[in-house]
């Protein structure tokens, strides 16, 4: 597989014009609910504004399309540069991210200026080049990484919204309570020999790359994915005051940051803070915002483990993507169907993993300042599959990896349990 081959596919016959438009406005429609105000908080050296991320995936198409393949083009502002490059050191500075919600100015008005400074120029591209293969590429890359800002905006402002002690709502319209989740039974797979990475045709990121081969051992999953009345089963009998369910790492991480129960759940354990505001802690959803160190406590504590990311996709691949996400508007994990079996392999909540986020056997990442997205970032991390109720359905594939650090919580993060056979 050469260098080239992960940019050189093509996601969908949609007319790029079309589609670039249509992803566009999906992030600012995301902004609606927002006041200005809101949109220049920074809640946490993780977070971002939600106007950063406006700005951010501007300058991406700005910096990586516009400025390198139109003739002529003039960036809006060049000292804007430094603000909105986030990791891209062969692309020049950047502004330290703790303190991006220092940078009062540009405001919001002068941003979405720059988002529409920024389309009417990749309009004018695309409509000039309706075919070449090295514009497509870019704007398909582009697209799809502001989908991933999509989903953390929304994050994001979930988190700054939590700390707020009138606990608002981005909108407007808390989930009723749900049916009882159906029992969890383990579904026995055969391992063997499987593929595993992303197939030749369809977007993909470099991550996903090259397909290989990985032998598995026969394993059991689970039916769904771990409930809130589950999780605090967990809780009640001691979950966080007991070390021997915790790996060393996260016990020290319990103890510091004196954690008790998943984020945004009362201390009481019986409501949760959501997108919707505050609502009463079902038992039947999924439960979520929760690390990888408090997933594998869990999975100890019930006598099982995570599944590896080859597991998880060797059964994923089986099924169409479908499930509670974005789409679907709910911006909630939903409780668990009865079939297929397994269930909610896809949204609702990214599965922690217990695979170390690397990379696979031949990977190379993209040539020059793309090459910075993924593979830099190929240590200390665990990777995560299927998903959210906050990611997009044409953004999934069963080969698509999510990474985050062992004590990130404030993404849609859940648990999926496994067993050897």
């Amino acid at each position: 597989m050469s260098q080239a081959d992960p940019l050189s596919r093509q996601s969908s016959p949609e007319p790029a014009p079309g589609r670039y438009l249509r992803v566009r406005r999906a992030t600012l429609e995301l902004c609606r609910h927002l006041t200005t105000e809101d949109m220049v908080v920074q809640s946490m050296p993780d977070a971002s504004p939600t106007k950063w991320h406006l700005a951010h995936t501007s300058w991406f198409f700005e910096r990586f399309v516009l400025e390198p393949l139109q003739a002529g083009y003039r960036a809006f502002n060049p000292d804007w540069h430094l603000l909105f490059n986030s990791y891209y050191q062969s692309a020049g500075a950047m502004f330290n991210r703790p303190e991006r919600g220092l940078l009062s100015r540009p405001g919001v008005t002068d941003i979405v200026r720059y988002r529409q400074h920024v389309d009417e120029h990749m309009g004018t591209l695309l409509a000039q080049h309706p075919a070449d293969p090295v514009i497509s590429a870019r704007v398909d890359l582009g697209l799809n990484h502001e989908q991933q800002h999509q989903e953390l905006l929304l994050t994001d402002i979930k988190h700054a919204l939590s700390l707020n002690p009138l606990k608002p709502a981005y909108r407007n319209g808390a989930p009723a309570l749900g049916a009882d989740a159906p029992e969890a039974v383990y579904v026995a797979c055969e391992g063997g020999i499987v593929p595993c990475g992303a197939r030749e045709n369809g977007f993909c990121f470099d991550n996903e790359t090259p397909r290989h081969e990985v032998l598995l051992q026969p394993f059991q999953l689970a039916s769904r994915l771990v409930t809130n009345g589950e999780y605090r089963e967990f809780v009640r009998d001691g979950g966080y005051r007991r070390a021997e369910h915790w790996l060393s790492d996260g016990w020290a991480t319990v103890q510091q940051r004196q954690w008790q129960h998943p984020l945004y759940w009362s201390p009481e354990l019986d409501s949760e803070f959501t997108l919707l505001g505050e609502i009463e802690l079902d038992p039947a959803r999924p439960v979520c915002h929760v690390s990888y160190y408090e997933a594998d406590a869990f999975a100890r504590w019930a006598e099982a483990r995570l599944p590896g990311e080859a597991e998880w996709e060797s059964v994923a691949c089986q099924q169409a993507v479908a499930g509670n996400l974005l789409d679907d508007d709910r911006l909630h994990p939903t409780p668990a169907g009865t079939a297929p079996l397994p269930a909610q392999l896809y949204g609702d909540v990214w599965e922690w993993t217990h695979s170390p986020y690397s990379a696979y056997p031949g990977f190379r990442p993209l040539e020059g300042s793309l090459g910075e997205y993924n593979g830099k970032f190929m240590c200390n991390q665990l990777v995560l599959r299927g998903g959210s109720c906050l990611t997009w359905r044409e953004h999934l594939r069963p080969s698509y990896r999510n990474f985050f650090y062992p004590d990130a919580r404030w993404q849609m993060s859940g648990i999926r349990l496994a067993r050897d056979a």
